[in-house]
């Protein structure tokens, strides 16, 4: 089946065929049909599958079919949001932002995106020019509608997209407020990966009469996936860790970790490997989230470190391998971690590293998949050697750049690594308190020599050279003072009258009142 055969406007037809897309997507084809007519609609399907693409043409199409109606395309007219998508995450937002492009240059609509953690200065200026449809993460919503600056009474499309990420991230509260604001007389698209209680209440409370769409179990991953399993001890993280980020396979790497702390240590292990990287998670700025992606994109860093705020919404189109390096507590986030490598149906490489802590985890995972992990023997990796330096700082990867690093001995640049034993890492600990110790003595000796000097100076001061002449050997020149005219002291007339303090006055006694006698 092709885009034309499923009745869709010509402006939005030019931008399919420039953006390359030929053939729909499953969910596409069950999806478009059903939303043209106008129907709410509750679907399930994996990450990848073209979700955001199914509810942006008819969101767009029913928009523009209606303006045709009442004669407004070629006209001014006035700007309403018409139009709202929520999002749980401000990546994901901006990413749904990147699909909307350039569907609504074609159909002349004008469309935004806000989120939190952010001066909200650049979104209001945006939102008080007029926007067609909004795109907004549940807390930066709900605050500007708190200060009377969005009006959801206009809206005639309402997407929530994954909410059981926001179910998690604690938003499902901030979602119901916006939904009692926005009109009862709508078309409402519904998208959850998983559907717990809490889901299922939202959805039938939210949807009337939906049209159910699930594509492919959320639970079952896909085939074209090759999943590896790798039995480690958890000393031998890192030499396995160095091992796979060193082969010339994989072109861009990415791993996931538990928590912000677990991506700083990580990075250093590969940095001392010698390989560009970097990190990703929620404490991080938007603007180095965004630099660190699109370094990722465009292939000035091989390996990307994250937490698994980067699980649903990250869209890399060649990542060549994905690495777990804890696994996660619930089969669905192993899912959908491992999804990053089959966007679009590639076929890439999804790796594991199991502790004996891990094994019931890793348990769950292949029950809930049906899917036993292929199981790697190979032990090269015990021959890596951990590099005793941790590299705090540098500027090229070249061999000419690490000859020039080696050179360099600064305390900045080079602190030493203890990865042998924990007894290394104490007697660095004590090294550099007594070394402390020794500096603060040394201080202390200075400042009390110095005051030794200075006493002896001067009780020395009459006995030695006064002058400079004297010092060297040559006669002192005693040379008189002129005494100034001004310096002599006036004779105090007897006669002049002294001079007067201020307190004196309050010294005097007051005069009594001497009343007149009373005759008798």
């Amino acid at each position: 089946m092709n885009f034309n055969e499923l009745n869709i406007i010509p402006p939005l037809l030019k931008a399919i065929d420039k953006a390359g897309f030929k053939t729909p997507t499953e969910i596409q084809e069950k999806v478009l049909p059903l939303a043209m007519k106008g129907k709410d609609i509750l679907w399930s399907a994996q990450t990848g599958s073209g979700k955001t693409l199914a509810f942006a043409l008819p969101i767009l199409q029913r928009l523009y079919n209606k303006d045709i109606e009442l004669w407004l395309v070629d006209w001014k007219k006035t700007r309403k949001i018409r139009a709202l998508v929520i999002a749980p995450t401000r990546e994901l937002a901006i990413q749904i932002w990147e699909t909307f492009a350039p569907y609504c240059t074609n159909t002349n609509y004008k469309y935004t995106v806000i989120y939190g953690w952010v001066n909200q200065f650049h979104q209001v200026k945006a939102i008080e020019k007029w926007v067609d449809i909004l795109i907004a993460t549940p807390g930066r919503l709900e605050d500007l509608i708190s200060q009377w600056i969005i009006k959801l009474s206009y809206v005639e499309i309402l997407t929530l997209d994954e909410a059981d990420r926001m179910l998690d991230m604690g938003f499902l509260w901030d979602v119901k407020k916006v939904i009692k604001r926005v009109p009862k007389s709508r078309q409402t698209f519904f998208f959850s990966a998983t559907m717990p209680k809490e889901i299922k209440e939202l959805a039938t409370s939210v949807l009337l009469s939906p049209e159910v769409i699930t594509i492919h179990k959320v639970d079952a991953p896909v085939s074209a996936i090759k999943q590896q399993v790798y039995h480690v001890k958890s000393s031998n993280r890192r030499q396995l860790l160095q091992y796979i980020v060193k082969k010339k396979e994989f072109s861009s790497i990415l791993i996931f970790v538990k928590t912000k702390d677990d991506t700083e240590y990580i990075l250093e292990y590969i940095k001392a490997v010698w390989i560009k990287c970097d990190s990703l998670h929620k404490f991080k700025a938007q603007n180095a989230r965004q630099r660190a992606l699109n370094s990722l994109k465009s292939g000035e860093i091989k390996v990307l470190v994250a937490t698994d705020i980067a699980s649903r919404w990250l869209d890399v189109a060649d990542l060549s391998c994905v690495v777990n390096y804890n696994i996660p507590l619930a089969p669905e986030d192993y899912i959908h971690r491992i999804w990053r490598t089959a966007r679009a149906g590639k076929k890439w490489v999804a790796i594991t590293f199991c502790v004996e802590t891990e094994k019931s985890n890793l348990e769950k995972i292949e029950k809930t998949t049906g899917i036993k992990l292929e199981v790697v023997s190979d032990e090269d990796y015990k021959n890596e050697v951990i590099p005793k330096w941790k590299i705090m700082w540098y500027d090229n990867f070249d061999e000419n750049g690490k000859e020039k690093f080696k050179k360099k001995t600064r305390k900045s640049t080079w602190i030493k690594f203890s990865s042998k034993t924990s007894k290394d890492s104490k007697s660095l600990e004590e090294k550099r308190f007594s070394d402390k110790k020794t500096s603060l003595k040394k201080t202390w000796n200075t400042k009390v020599s110095n005051r030794t000097t200075l006493f002896k100076t001067e009780s020395v001061r009459d006995k030695g050279p006064k002058t400079i002449w004297e010092k060297l050997g040559i006669k002192s020149r005693t040379v008189k003072k002129p005494v100034s005219k001004n310096t002599t002291k006036k004779p105090v007339s007897k006669t002049s009258p002294k001079p007067i303090s201020p307190r004196s006055t309050w010294s005097k006694k007051a005069p009594v009142r001497k009343w007149p006698n009373k005759k008798r």
